[in-house]
């Protein structure tokens, strides 16, 4: 998961200041020494680190932080508000046409994901913005680009205009914008041809294509992974055209988190996606702030209400909800549960998506295959067992010949018994929870203020 070094060490530096009465210089130096070792390491461009301790440094000494209530977390916030000015204060839109075809430019290197990304971007504009996207294969010079494209655009239902690998990208796209005009598409998102270095026959092309299509957008598409050269990688593409923003691909699997910290400040090029996965859906809008709070290890809740939203059918969800209030949940529905969570993708990411999980030990070590596991014992169950959940738990026959049929040990299936049969009784016992003191949980009423409107007359509740 991207940062997760990066998070340790933050993490690490300013648990040593919260809880604290009082600061002085030494506790602040001291978490400034920790703060700049994890920036280099996560291979952030040393100015941006200079920059960006100097700047916090300066804030902590303030004689606020130094004689204040609660100094930790005040010092917390101005790092937290430091990282979000750092990667562009606020999430930046697309600046697409109200009217006409919008051009959209893919740009890069080989190997950086443009590719796939033109498709996972032609299918976040289709579903959120409601935009009628045409995909145009103008990279005829890397093995099987069109076919790719291709087969992108086949999954996403996306129509791909391409002429094969034999005519000039400059014609391929002035063919795919008249096209786009008869077929009444408003969005045309190019893939242009990468290199595995910069060249100047590559950006005479490109350079070529953006006069050509006046392209409202100029994305670079660039690999999380490579750090501080995704930096130099953007620096010589915006000095050669006018790129609008970037996507950061395998944001996933980065744990240095280099590129993220420095391309805004470096380039002044704004970061406006991240793909978060190799599953064509997973493309998110970059938002500096939310993103300061995963590195600080403080969740992202707003993220994660959005992926809910966009994954799980309300209708669904509420049903889901009344099953398990009702006290009457079985395996069958686990396994639509599980397959709801499998839809919102990385059960490890929406997990540290939530505020303190990114702080628990073994956060790391959470394995997304369990999903999978709990997946085959319930299908090796009988039809009959997964109705009736009692029927596995009178029987350790019936566990045993699961545990067989599944390849999982006896144990794991034992384990599924209790996990399903602890949140049945919990959900019992919430059912039993009266209305009233539900709403009063759900306002946020502290329990201690509850306690008190005890005996009240009919306004108390009781716990």
């Amino acid at each position: 998961m991207a940062f997760e070094n990066l998070t340790g060490r933050f993490q690490m530096a300013l648990r040593r200041l919260t809880g604290k009465a009082r600061l002085n210089e030494n506790d602040i130096d001291e978490m400034m020494r920790e703060i700049r070792l994890s920036l280099l390491e996560a291979d952030v461009n040393y100015k941006v680190v200079k920059e960006f301790t100097d700047e916090v440094k300066e804030l902590a000494f303030g004689e606020a932080i130094l004689k204040g209530l609660n100094p930790g977390q005040q010092v917390v916030k101005i790092v937290n508000d430091e990282l979000t000015k750092l990667m562009g204060s606020q999430a930046e839109p697309l600046k697409l046409k109200t009217s006409g075809i919008s051009v959209i430019m893919m740009v890069g290197l080989q190997g950086a994901g443009k590719t796939t990304t033109a498709g996972k971007l032609g299918a976040y504009l289709q579903k959120t913005l409601e935009k009628k996207v045409m995909l145009v294969a103008a990279d005829i010079y890397r093995p099987a680009a069109i076919d790719q494209l291709k087969t992108v655009g086949k999954q996403l239902e996306i129509p791909v205009y391409e002429e094969g690998d034999k005519v000039n990208p400059r014609t391929i796209v002035k063919n795919a914008l008249k096209f786009a005009k008869d077929g009444g598409f408003d969005t045309v998102i190019v893939d242009t041809a990468g290199r595995l270095h910069i060249n100047e026959t590559l950006m005479d092309e490109l350079i070529d294509i953006e006069k050509i299509t006046q392209a409202d957008e100029v994305l670079l598409t660039v690999d999380a992974m490579t750090g501080q050269d995704a930096v130099n990688v953007a620096s010589a593409f915006h000095e050669a055209l006018s790129v609008t923003g970037c996507i950061l691909t395998k944001l996933d699997g980065d744990t240095r988190g280099g590129a993220a910290l420095s391309i805004r400040k470096v380039t002044g090029v704004p970061i406006k996606f991240a793909g978060t996965g190799e599953k064509l859906h997973e493309l998110e809008v970059f938002h500096p702030e939310r993103m300061a709070s995963r590195i600080l290890g403080m969740g992202d809740v707003l993220s994660l209400i959005e992926k809910v939203e966009e994954e799980i059918d309300e209708d669904e969800a509420m049903s889901m909800m009344e099953k398990m209030m009702s006290g009457k949940f079985n395996y069958n529905d686990l396994l639509k549960q599980m397959k709801m969570i499998r839809r919102m993708g990385a059960f490890s990411g929406i997990l540290k998506m939530l505020p303190g999980m990114g702080q628990m030990a073994n956060m790391d070590k959470v394995d997304d295959k369990q999903i999978h596991y709990i997946e085959a014992i319930i299908r090796s169950m009988t039809p009959e067992e997964r109705s009736n959940p009692e029927l596995i738990e009178r029987s350790s026959g019936r566990r045993n010949r699961i545990a067989k049929g599944s390849g999982r040990s006896t144990t794991e299936v034992n384990r599924l018994v209790s996990t399903l049969e602890k949140q049945q009784k919990m959900m019992q016992q919430m059912s039993n929870i009266r209305p009233e003191t539900m709403e009063r949980m759900a306002s946020g009423t502290p329990v201690s203020q509850a306690k008190r409107n005890r005996g009240k007359g009919r306004g108390g509740y009781r716990f």
